[in-house]
This record gives C-alpha cells, structure tokens and sequence, in this order.
C-alpha cells in the first residue's frame, strides 16, 4: 500500500467509533424487532425464487433498518436479502449487510426461533454485529476486539474439546453423517433462524451447529462476529474463515464452535474426508 492509500484507509478507520455504530445498531434493532412483532396475523406473504417465503413484515423492517443505517453512516454501502442487489457495495469499504427477518417460516408459522440479523463489515470481515430474536427476547451485540453480549451478559462459547455429549445442532443429515463415525453427539432440535444458530453457539446454550452449502452473506454476517467474540470459530470445514461483501453472497458449508471443540471437528472430518453439501 502507498502512501496516499495507506494514509486514507487510516484516516477512514479513525472515523468508524464502534461503540457508536454498535449503539446506533442496537437502537435500530429494538425498533425493528417491536416492528415485526406489530404484525397480526394473517400477514401477508408470497414466494420469491424456487420456494423462499416472504412477508410484508421482512419488507417493513428493510425498510425501517436501511433508513435508519444509513441515515446515521451515508457513505456506508447496504446488501439486505430483501433489498435489490446492484453491486455499488462493492466499492466502498465498510457495508451493512441485513436479514430482516432470519427464519421467515418460523415467523410464518408463529414460532419463536426467528431473528433480526445486521452487520457493518470492513474489508470482508464483520465489525459490529447484533442479531435480535424479539419472541425470545435475546438481543445479541458484538464488536470486533470487544467482545460478544446478550442482554448485556458477556458471552463465552463452551470449553473443552470432547465430542461426547456435546450438543449439536444443524441440517438432519449433517448430524446424522457426524453420529455415525461414532462421536457420541446429542443432536439438537432445529433452530430455524440460522444467526439464532449460531448466537445459540456463542452464548453456550449449544456446543457446535452446523450450516449447510450455500448460506449467504445476511445469514452469517452477524453471527460470525459473536461466534469470535465468544472465543470460538465459525469455519469451513477445511477450516477457512469465510468473507463477506464479494461478488457472490454464497458460502460452503460451516461448522461453529468453541475454539477447542471447533479444531477437534474440522480434524474429524478431514481424517473422514466427509465433505458436507
């Protein structure tokens, strides 16, 4: 890097306040998720794509959460699952990347484990994050170097290495290929919400989850960063992190977990040469 660039992307970097973006974030998310909640039913909603549902409650909260981003950050660029995709993110270095409402069926359905997940990424990593489940009322907050909260309690990914007993959670047929080599994992019941997911992975309320191909940027964004925060490890299963905010939104398959337990299962699988799809 020159010495114009580098004395650019430093003065940029002097201008982001975490602490600010993350507390202009979490005003945003509480007035999202009370936006969401404000929906009766029947709601709304139709199909996009192959089979992917959509309500007039993911359109509202895109709306409510990029008014309010980028209102507060202008020259910030904005990717959202619900808003039109025309690739002007990729040229600025820090963007929002959103999902209105994660888990759209659960919401359909009147379950509880749906979520409202926003990051600001720089330079293809995440650093500010919150992912927010309003039924559940666990607000998720983190930022990168800070460390990882819900509802202001710091959160610790859980210790240990073993496999035995370690709850799992994730798409049936990844668990069912990780019970059969004989690791003595307690699959858990489906979390709709893929940031829910992995949030639940950051706090410890489960040991390890799973994430099938072909995850986009929106669902992992946020939760990535609580994961690290957490001190765990969100990778693919070669053990790369994953990056945000290129030409293509899609990633391989994840496996998140404490930093211990994260190594003990990329080993596993890459003795198996088990290659999820």
């Amino acid at each position: 890097m020159d010495h114009e660039l580098r004395k650019r992307a430093t003065t940029t970097e002097a201008l982001i306040d975490r602490s600010h973006v993350a507390a202009v974030l979490v005003a945003a998310m509480r007035e999202a998720g009370s936006l969401a909640r404000s929906f009766g039913r029947p709601i709304k909603s139709w199909t996009k794509g192959k089979d992917s549902p959509v309500t007039e409650a993911d359109i509202a909260v895109d709306q409510l959460l990029r008014e309010r981003l980028t209102t507060a950050f202008p020259s910030f660029g904005w990717l959202s699952e619900e808003s039109e995709d025309d690739l002007a993110r990729l040229h600025v270095r820090h963007v929002w990347i959103v999902d209105p409402i994660d888990g759209t069926r659960a919401f359909l359905n009147g379950r509880t484990d749906w979520s409202i997940s926003a990051a600001l990424v720089e330079d293809g990593r995440t650093i500010v994050a919150s992912v927010f489940a309003p039924i559940e009322g666990d607000l998720f907050v983190a930022a990168a170097g800070r460390g990882a909260t819900c509802n202001g309690i710091p959160l610790r990914a859980t210790a240990g290495d073993t496999l035995v007993g370690a709850r799992v959670a994730g798409p049936r047929r990844h668990l069912e290929q990780l019970a059969a080599l004989g690791t003595g994992i307690v699959a858990q019941p489906r979390i709709h919400s893929l940031a829910l997911r992995l949030a639940r992975v950051a706090q410890g309320r489960i040991d390890a989850a799973f994430v099938s191909g072909g995850s986009r940027d929106w669902d992992l964004a946020a939760a990535d960063l609580l994961v690290h925060e957490a001190r765990g490890a969100l990778t693919t299963l070669s053990g790369s992190v994953p990056t945000y905010n290129g030409p293509k939104a899609a990633h391989r398959s994840l496996v998140a977990a404490g930093l211990s337990r994260h190594r003990a299962l990329t080993d596993l699988l890459r003795g198996q040469n088990i290659e999820f799809g």
